[in-house]
């Protein structure tokens, strides 16, 4: 059957359009290959430059930071890297010892344990252990028992003990025991110059006497090195600079003669308990140089065991506590008017008793009249009246410029710490009222310490100079060569030789005619002053009935050089007086003086007694 030509047309149409299709789809499918090859080859090429970027960007971020690790920061991290390798190492060097003036030991650093108990580690009953050391430690069985069963281990049982005590514990070679060393500071003498070295706290710092003041000399200089450690911690001891653990074989030696000292303090506990007092003092001292050889005060305390202790008796109270002197100061008195010229030695005046003072009527302490007496009577008698009568020829302002030569009114320029300055009325009040020269005549209406009264009578016994009364030699080494000294004031001249001789020989008759009869010594010229004051209340006026009794010695009077002080505070009885409670004291004491510094007999009393 013949196709009819619009069939055949419409089939080459349609032959020719899908011929078309074909071909444009196959240019399509290139179109699309060929772009997707380009967009792949861009995204590798962002990658690329990603990946590129963040290189460079940490390499860029590692180079500043290694910039800023060795040249920023570089110094410091150095520092800290030896700082790790290093340790810096103080020492412990103990305090340097105290010594007395022929060397016997006063302090000294000594090793102690502390002794641990680990009952975990016993290879023996806790009843057995404790019978082994309770013993050693003066303790009870049964209470250490108990303790053992307390704790597994780390259990206390002596903080302090002596290294002769744990040699003991170690002779016993017992197991669960632990010891580990420390120093301690030691008083072999314990009470006895507690109050001149006094005693260092568990800080190891000085809290009262010499410990105290003299912190810088007895401490030893340390020298802090830095030594390397090893990788697992340990100290090199290679890399130690050589000597760095030496230290000086140097002691503090102090004026105080421990003889003299034990029996000073003896004399005066003696005397206290007989009269029941409150406290009391002795001090002896070297006039030529001021040197101390004894500084007693009562009661005391053991530097040993300074936690049991009255905190008050930290302080000596010899340069912490004020009194009024009373009559011991009448020779100093009698040596400004001497020096003065406004009286002569030879001098008569009236005692009559009593005397009319502006507003006010003075009186002897006995109330007694002594009639026509001399200077060296007035001494004997300690005569109220006849003093006011050899002040008053003093003007006030001149009477009142010499008690400022005299340092009242302030400190005593001394080594030992805590001291306090006397008590002077100002110039305006006390030229303003001749009550106040009249009162200070014989002693009171001022105040100061025991030692500034010591001090004041080493220039009668020195010939006229005010020394620095002291306990510290300096620093000496184990052949007793010296150091290092304190530097002390130089010597004032107070007082004319010619006048100290003059008062000196009248306080001899004190001694041999008047109240200090009770410290003669046969074969020893001895002057002296008692003194028996009214004691002054923190409110005002006077205690009822509380006296300061005291007594002041020089010797010899042929070349003075010693003088020997006891005080003694509120004595009881009627018959406490300078002269019954003090002057014994001071007696025992020179006793013990004159074989210890070798002082012969006055030539004179020999001479004497061998006379037919």
């Amino acid at each position: 059957m013949q196709k009819s030509p619009s069939k055949i047309k419409f089939r080459k149409f349609r032959n020719l359009a899908f011929t078309r299709r074909q071909k444009g789809s196959k240019r399509g499918l290139l179109g699309t290959l060929a772009s997707n090859i380009q967009d792949q080859t861009s995204n590798t090429k962002s990658r690329l430059f990603i990946v590129w970027g963040a290189l460079m960007a940490a390499g860029l971020g590692l180079g500043v930071n290694l910039y800023n690790l060795q040249i920023v920061r570089g110094p410091k991290l150095t520092e800290q890297a030896r700082n790790q390798q290093m340790v810096n190492l103080r020492p412990f060097m103990p305090r340097r010892p105290v010594v007395d003036r022929n060397s016997n030991l006063l302090a000294i650093d000594r090793p102690v344990y502390t002794l641990y108990a680990h009952p975990k580690l016993f290879d023996k009953s806790n009843e057995e252990m404790a019978e082994r050391l309770a013993p050693i430690l003066a303790k009870d069985t049964a209470e250490l028992v108990k303790t053992f069963q307390s704790k597994r281990s780390g259990i206390i049982l002596a903080p302090d003990l002596p290294e002769e005590m744990i040699d003991r514990v170690i002779s016993l070679r017992l197991n669960g025991l632990e010891w580990i060393q420390k120093y301690s500071r030691y008083y072999p003498p314990d009470d006895l110059v507690a109050d001149v070295v006094g005693y260092v706290n568990l800080d190891r710092r000085g809290q009262a006497g010499v410990e105290y003041s003299q912190e810088k000399l007895l401490e030893r200089p340390v020298q802090t090195v830095r030594l390397s450690r090893s990788g697992n911690g340990d100290l090199m001891p290679d890399h130690a600079p050589e000597g760095f653990l030496h230290f000086d074989d140097l002691q503090l030696q102090l004026t105080i003669d421990s003889r003299l000292q034990r029996i000073a303090r003896v004399a005066l506990k003696q005397q206290m308990e007989k009269f029941n007092a409150k406290r009391g003092a002795v001090i002896v001292m070297d006039a030529l140089d001021g040197s101390l050889l004894a500084l007693v005060s009562q009661p005391n305390y053991n530097p040993n065991e300074y936690s049991k202790a009255n905190i008050s008796l930290f302080k000596n109270w010899t340069v912490a506590d004020l009194y009024e002197p009373g009559s011991t100061f009448k020779p100093l008195n009698v040596a400004i008017a001497l020096e003065n010229g406004v009286i002569k030695p030879d001098d008569m005046f009236n005692d009559s008793g009593s005397i009319r003072v502006a507003n006010y009527t003075i009186k002897n302490a006995m109330s007694n009249a002594n009639g026509r007496i001399s200077i060296a009577q007035i001494l004997q008698y300690s005569s109220n009246i006849g003093m006011v009568q050899i002040i008053q020829r003093l003007k006030p302002s001149i009477y009142y410029n010499w008690l400022e030569r005299l340092g009242l009114g302030q400190k005593v320029d001394t080594d030992l710490p805590f001291e306090v300055g006397g008590r002077l009325k100002s110039q305006e009040e006390f030229i303003a009222s001749p009550i106040e020269a009249a009162t200070t005549s014989f002693g009171q209406g001022f105040s100061m310490t025991p030692l500034q009264l010591v001090q004041m009578h080493g220039a009668l016994a020195n010939g006229g100079k005010l020394v620095t009364p002291h306990v510290v030699r300096g620093l000496i080494d184990s052949k007793g060569q010296m150091h290092d000294s304190p530097p002390r004031t130089i010597p004032r001249q107070i007082f004319s030789a010619a006048t100290t001789q003059k008062v000196v020989q009248m306080m001899e008759t004190v001694v041999t005619d008047g109240s200090g009869k009770a410290a003669q010594i046969p074969g020893y010229r001895i002057a002296g002053k008692t003194g028996t004051a009214q004691k002054a209340s923190p409110n005002g006026g006077y205690i009822k009935g509380a006296r300061m009794t005291s007594f002041v010695a020089i010797l010899p009077v042929e070349s003075p050089r010693y003088v020997v002080f006891a005080v003694v505070d509120e004595p009881k009885g009627e018959s406490a007086y300078g002269s019954t409670v003090a002057a014994p004291i001071v007696k025992s004491v020179i006793e013990a003086l004159i074989p210890l510094e070798e002082i012969p007999p006055s030539k004179q009393i020999e001479q004497q007694t061998k006379a037919p």
